[in-house]
């Protein structure tokens, strides 16, 4: 009888995310995974109840303005029979701070502070973590008695994170110091080894992973490997359904890109790439009409100092007056520009996904992506034989891809045949096939059970 009773009692489903009101990809799968449950309890009548932990700060209407946010920004329309209580810890949201050395240690050991904070004041039966925040799950497991599930983007520390020290490249996380070194190089492995093992054994203790690629899977199938069983792939949710209706034809010389303003997006990488156009196609008239649109969030002050230094950049390189910033606008703005957009950018290296690679492809954008992680293996791959968009590693590559892509104007016959099949292979990560993979692997882990 007890345990009759147990099953039919109200499950209280916790999403640790504490920038929960932010607008990028890993939100959208969040308020999706929102979106699910509530018509799990309306049309299954699972007893569900949602908790969202975030740093936000409280105020009287925060419910209802983010709800509208949600909605404005992602179209995403949540039951109002959906319970939900946001739990505000923005008391402790300095454990986020980013620290200046131990950073992957460190940051991890906050986040562990963080879920803490958290389960102290609401403890729920079933934590799910959409932040790739792994080190919480010993927290909630022991202390807070939660079954625990991750919806996880991108793995903390992978294989190619090691291999990039090793090579001695510089990057955004390994800089000139350490590249140039072999002392510190050689600490930097071990630290990073050390931490994968961590990141390894913590990363198990989940009743079930969901991962947002087949890049993704390699990654964290090898390092969790005794939750090697409870992985699956779930892509994340695309809004392509309503991006299908945008007009594939008259198309103006634009350039776009959509992306969170942060390092790892290497939005310098686009703004070189379209100097380099522009100076080396300078005779093709429709070269020179050319003009790129980048568009995101800033999610704080370094953000809007990042941006910053992109405008300088531009204005170093002579081409302030063809850039311009979209930033921070709801989701009807974001849809203006790509159905008037040509050509789109993506310049993350190992992009664990590429929601907004997706997202163009389905506006009918023919787009150039980082030749690595998700955009190579399971996005910009051939329909049928044929070519979906590009991929590029260097600022030449992006250069010349651009150029094929605008040099004969946005409705020569080659285009428009990438940007009906980029639109039809869009079809695959659709808001529709997320929700059915993410109810369908919820349901059978039993972990509402």
């Amino acid at each position: 009888m007890s345990s009759t009773n147990n099953s039919l009692r109200e499950k209280v489903v916790a999403f640790f995310h504490p920038h929960c009101s932010a607008g990028g990809g890993g939100e959208r799968v969040l308020w999706k995974a929102v979106e699910a449950l509530g018509d799990m309890r309306d049309d299954a009548g699972l007893p569900i109840s949602v908790v969202i932990y975030t740093i936000d700060t409280p105020h009287e209407n925060y419910k209802e303005d983010i709800l509208q946010h949600v909605k404005s920004r992602f179209l995403i329309d949540i039951s109002q029979n959906l319970p939900i209580l946001f739990v505000h810890l923005n008391t402790e949201s300095h454990f986020l701070d980013t620290p200046r050395r131990l950073t992957l240690i460190m940051e991890s050991i906050g986040t562990m502070r963080l879920a803490w904070a958290a389960i102290r004041k609401v403890t729920p039966d079933i934590y799910i973590d959409t932040t790739g925040c792994a080190f919480t799950y010993p927290i909630v497991r022991i202390f807070g008695g939660c079954r625990v599930a991750a919806y996880v983007h991108y793995p903390t520390i992978s294989r190619d994170m090691l291999a990039l020290v090793w090579e001695r490249r510089r990057t955004y996380n390994n800089d000139v110091q350490v590249a140039t070194s072999s002392l510190t190089t050689y600490m930097k492995l071990v630290y990073y080894t050390v931490f994968a093992f961590l990141y390894g054994a913590v990363g198990s203790m989940a009743n079930l992973v969901m991962v947002n690629s087949s890049w993704t899977y390699s990654h964290i199938s090898f390092l969790w490997r005794f939750a090697f069983s409870r992985i699956h792939v779930v892509f994340p949710p695309c809004d392509t359904k309503s991006l299908e209706y945008l007009s594939l034809s008259n198309r103006e010389n634009i350039v776009v890109s959509i992306g969170q303003f942060r390092p790892e997006k290497d939005h310098a990488l686009q703004i070189e790439s379209f100097a380099h156009l522009l100076a080396k196609y300078s005779d093709i008239q429709n070269i020179m009409a050319v003009k790129l649109v980048l568009i995101g969030s800033c999610r704080g002050e370094e953000d809007e100092s990042r941006v910053q230094q992109l405008r300088e950049l531009s204005d170093r390189l002579g081409i302030a007056s063809r850039v311009e910033f979209v930033i921070n606008q709801p989701y009807p703005v974001l849809k203006e520009w790509f159905g008037r957009a040509s050509v789109g950018l993506h310049t993350m290296w190992n992009e664990h996904f590429g929601i907004g690679v997706v997202e163009m492809m389905a506006a009918g954008i023919i787009v150039v992506a980082h030749n690595s992680g998700g955009p190579k293996a399971d996005i910009l791959t051939p329909l049928n034989g044929e070519k979906t968009g590009f991929l590029a590693s260097t600022a030449e590559e992006y250069c010349e891809a651009m150029f094929i892509a605008l040099c004969n104007g946005p409705d020569h016959e080659a285009n428009m045949r990438i940007r009906f099949l980029a639109r039809e292979s869009a079809k695959r990560f659709s808001d529709e096939v997320f929700e059915t993979s993410f109810k369908r692997t919820i349901i059978s882990s039993n972990i509402l059970r």
